[in-house]
């Protein structure tokens, strides 16, 4: 074969090995995100427990997260088309964010004038746990589907990598909140910052998917148009 030749074929092969490369970064790069703030909430929530409770209730939630991971890949596709999806899973974590505060703060004022404070129980730490599972895996499995939707096996790695970093991450928070409180409004900060970002990223989503760009324009400040780029980043996602 000559080098004439050779050049294109190896051209092809470089070509059809770039985008699963790119998708697999994009992918590992999101759940390095991700897979922390997860953590951070998890540990957050599971922080006020005993030791045995809180590998307990940890382990549990890393069972619940893959049961929500893998239901929402499932359906992916029906997910994209839902309107103001991401929004809603925003809203809900930042109620969990609410609870989480009025934790702190209780702990905080029990500990600066040695209240007795009832000790809080698994079920208030799993279900906090499970909400801020189901806002952050709805997250996840959007921004990685968005990454890799046409590499079916890049994504399924993406979400089984976030699980596995999440519950490494969370056990160690958990321990080093029991050491130092102050760690625990960091963590929190973190995690209202994600929601936020989902409130943030979903209303805009919404005004794109109701088709009302030029009325939201019309009516927001100009740094925050929704730009010509954002609505076709908005349509190859869907």
């Amino acid at each position: 074969m000559s080098v004439g030749m050779t050049l294109p074929v190896l051209a092809d092969i470089a070509g059809g090995w770039a985008a699963p490369l790119t998708a697999f970064f994009q992918v590992l790069m999101i759940d390095l995100v991700l897979a922390g703030d997860n953590a951070v909430a998890v540990g957050l929530a599971a922080g006020g427990l005993p030791e045995k409770d809180r590998k307990k209730v940890i382990l549990y939630g890393l069972g619940a997260a893959v049961a929500m991971r893998i239901g929402f890949a499932l359906i992916t596709t029906w997910l994209l088309g839902l309107i103001g999806l991401l929004l809603a899973g925003g809203l809900l974590l930042l109620w969990v964010c609410w609870k989480m505060w009025r934790e702190l703060r209780a702990q905080g004022h029990a500990e600066a004038h040695a209240i007795e404070q009832p000790p809080k129980t698994f079920r208030q730490a799993f279900l906090q746990i499970f909400i801020a599972d189901l806002s952050m895996s709805l997250d996840n499995v959007l921004a990685v589907a968005g990454a890799a939707r046409e590499h079916p096996m890049i994504m399924v790695f993406g979400l089984l990598l976030s699980i596995v970093l999440m519950g490494l991450a969370a056990t160690w928070i958990a321990n080093l909140l029991q050491k130092h409180r102050w760690i625990g409004y960091v963590g929190l900060l973190i995690v209202i910052y994600v929601a936020l970002h989902m409130i943030w990223e979903g209303h805009r989503s919404v005004v794109m998917d109701l088709n009302e760009v030029p009325a939201y324009n019309a009516a927001a400040p100009n740094p925050i148009d929704i730009t010509p780029k954002e609505i076709e980043k908005h349509e190859k996602h869907r």
